[in-house]
């Protein structure tokens, strides 16, 4: 990516983005990959390095380990291992060996399963294999404390059966003569020591001459004096001498084991870079942790849509005091190329520019970026920046020479993939002459389908950008009330810079004021003051929106919650038909029953039953039992379906009273009465019945439909 000027990274403040992530990198091969962080403008390079880091972090939010724990810069011994003749050390072949055990690990990690669930992770070991006769080597010579093995030779194992008899010899013989000279009085406190590789005796100094063998020297106080016994004088000789030969042999083991590692030292230093590469992944995936990184969509055209963005240093400031963080909400694309920010000085507008910078930046070079996970980043070829003052003493530039050098400079290079930064668009000059060429500059930098923010404070910028195709405004909010910025991003309308609102909040003089406000043109004062206005009664509309918004939410609720009920309630009303259902199920499964037992009986009757006569009883039985019942359901239905017709009040009988016959359960007319007799009218035809069989009804009022 090409950067205009070259302290573009430095203004955007990339460079404590990349010395943050330094800091959560372990090895050197990751410290300096962080140093010299690559911003990419290939599609593959960054979607892989970007899916990799979030890859990670999701191992670590779900709190799976990676078995990339350790730390190894052992770059200068894996270049030793490629030079013939060389010769590592235990300790550092145990190094190699580490470094192979972490690839075994990680290699094991990545089973069928996690290949597919974690591809970008895995593709960093496609590549490669592990080779495990390198710790096969390894361990055939060292054991578990790095020391060479025994039996790692004959010759070794000779020396060094030959080095423990003497020691023994050695030991047997010198604690005999401790003792002896312990009895004479003649050994100090500490009895025994070692100087210079030997074993000697540590006899009084007044007694040295006592003893017979070699003085190798005496303590600071001249009190005691070190000898080595003449007994041992051949003993100590032979295991210097033996000791030696160990020495040269374990050195030939070792010098043996590191040609036969050489064969492996490509694959060595790609297991090395490997680890690096890993730790690398795994500070972005801290760095993100951090900052609230999350992976947005990445296409590969120029084009900005930013939900819920963070400056991710600013961020970080205040979640450590404790403040919140405004979000920025911007977007630029084919229709909106240039967005024309305005507004209060120290409401934002910088901040807001350099968010924006900055997390194009970031994602370019594979860093998760603090913004929610719907939003949209394009990839640009080129960045150019113009913030603050530029002057230069140098080229004896004043600021606005400096200012239109570099905008010379962007209308000369930009291009569909620029994406450009301008802070205080035309500012140092004339109003009105600065104002003009920073419209030519605009419609220029349209002209090149550039993309870009630019802050300004003029009015014709703020009136171009309503009217120029590709260009819109912008104005960081401001609370007039408490004047105080909001340091909110409202896209679509201009801001006023609340000139005269913060010289009242500051305290200037009201006359002073005043008379400002009387040397403003009126035209320009009535414009500043409609954007005021305007800002204010958006805000205000934003914040019944905001009420609306939340009544709204309120009877979604209320809606699902009378749905659950409704559903509870039809739920209910279905479980009580089907309890019914069963009952009567049960009531009918348990009359079959017993019609069953009663037919049954009644056949075991008729096999015992001898003379017509029985048989013809058990005939009406069965009569009975199979006529009777049907004559009770109709009966039931009858008397059903009068009773939902017709009320039982019951008293006395006379003419004229609507009468119930029991036992035919029929509904008439007593047209008559004969002592304990009536007569009934039944439709067309008269009947005669008595009183005792007959109650008085009255027809029942039906209920008003609901």
């Amino acid at each position: 990516m090409k950067f205009f000027p070259e302290s573009a990274l430095v203004q955007l403040e990339f460079e404590k983005v990349k010395s943050l992530l330094e800091e959560y990198c372990n090895t050197l091969y990751a410290k300096e990959k962080a140093k010299e962080l690559r911003i990419h403008t290939r599609k593959e390079y960054i979607d892989l390095e970007l899916q990799q880091t979030h890859e990670y972090k999701l191992l670590a939010q779900h709190g799976l380990n990676f078995p990339n724990d350790h730390t190894l810069n052992i770059a200068r011994e894996l270049k030793l291992i490629g030079i013939p003749g060389a010769v590592l050390s235990e300790e550092q072949l145990m190094q190699v060996r580490k470094l192979a055990e972490s690839l075994q690990s990680i290699f094991r990690w990545f089973d069928s399963e996690r290949r597919g669930a974690y591809p970008a992770l895995a593709k960093v070991v496609a590549d490669t294999y592990y080779e495990k006769a390198i710790l096969e080597l390894i361990d055939d010579v060292l054991d578990e404390s790095g020391n060479v093995k025994d039996n790692a030779s004959e010759e070794l194992s000779r020396i060094r059966l030959s080095l423990y008899k003497r020691r023994n010899e050695l030991r047997r013989l010198f604690d005999r003569i401790v003792q002896k000279l312990v009895k004479a009085g003649h050994a100090a406190d500490i009895e025994e020591a070692f100087l210079n590789g030997r074993r000697v005796v540590a006899v009084y100094a007044e007694q040295k001459r006592q003893v017979k063998g070699i003085l190798h020297g005496e303590s600071d106080t001249r009190k005691t004096a070190f000898i080595e016994p003449e007994e041992t004088i051949e003993l100590n000789n032979d295991i210097f001498s033996l000791e030696n030969e160990e020495s040269r042999e374990v050195y030939r083991i070792l010098r043996e084991l590191t040609a036969k590692l050489a064969m492996y030292a490509p694959l060595l230093k790609s297991y090395y870079d490997i680890l690096g590469e890993y730790d690398f992944i795994r500070g972005k995936a801290k760095l993100a942790s951090a900052i609230n990184g999350n992976l947005p969509i990445l296409s590969d055209k120029a084009h900005v849509h930013l939900v819920q963005a963070y400056h991710p240093l600013l961020y970080l400031y205040n979640k450590r005091s404790q403040k919140p963080t405004m979000p920025v909400e911007v977007t630029l694309d084919e229709k909106s190329r240039i967005l024309v920010i305005s507004g209060p000085n120290a409401g934002g507008k910088t901040v807001t520019l350099k968010t924006v910078g900055l997390l194009q930046l970031m994602i370019q070079s594979g860093l998760l970026v603090p913004v929610h996970p719907t939003s949209q980043f394009g990839i640009f070829k080129q960045i150019m920046i113009h913030i603050g003052d530029t002057q230069s003493l140098e080229f004896e530039l004043s600021t606005y020479s400096s200012h239109l050098k570099n905008m010379k400079h962007f209308m000369e290079v930009a291009n569909g993939k620029t994406l450009f930064f301008i802070d205080e668009l035309g500012s140092g000059s004339d109003p009105n002459l600065g104002g003009a060429f920073a419209e030519v500059i605009l419609e220029e930098m349209v002209r090149k389908h550039s993309m870009g923010i630019v802050t300004t404070h003029y009015l014709n910028l703020k009136v171009m950008a309503n009217k120029t195709p590709g260009i819109i405004n912008g104005a960081m909010a401001f609370d007039e009330k408490n004047l105080m910025p909001m340091y909110k991003l409202i896209i679509g309308k201009p801001g006023s810079s609340y000139t005269f609102s913060i010289a009242e909040r500051i305290g200037l003089a009201p006359s002073l004021i005043a008379r400002a406000r009387q040397l403003v043109e009126e035209d320009h004062f009535r414009l500043d003051k409609l954007l005021n206005r305007t800002e204010q009664d958006l805000q205000e509309i934003e914040k019944k929106e905001k009420e609306l918004h939340k009544l709204l939410k309120e009877n979604e609720r209320m809606k699902k919650d009378m749905e659950a009920l409704i559903d509870k309630e039809k739920h209910y009303q279905q479980v009580e038909l089907l309890k019914h259902q069963n009952k009567v199920t049960e009531e009918r499964i348990a009359y079959l029953k017993d019609m069953e037992r009663k037919l049954k009986q009644i056949v075991l009757d008729w096999r015992k039953a001898g003379s017509k006569e029985d048989k013809r009883d058990l005939m009406k039985q069965l009569h009975a039992l199979l006529f009777g019942q049907n004559q009770k359901q109709v009966t039931e239905k009858v008397q059903k379906k009068i009773g939902s017709k017709y009320k039982e009040v019951g008293g006395e009988i006379v003419i004229g009273n609507k009468v119930l016959m029991k036992k035919n359960h029929q509904v008439g007319f007593v047209k008559e009465i004969r002592g304990r007799k009536a007569v009934v009218q039944l439709g067309l035809m008269p009947i005669t019945v008595d009183i005792d069989d007959l109650t008085v009804v009255t027809e029942k009022v039906p209920e008003p439909p609901q």
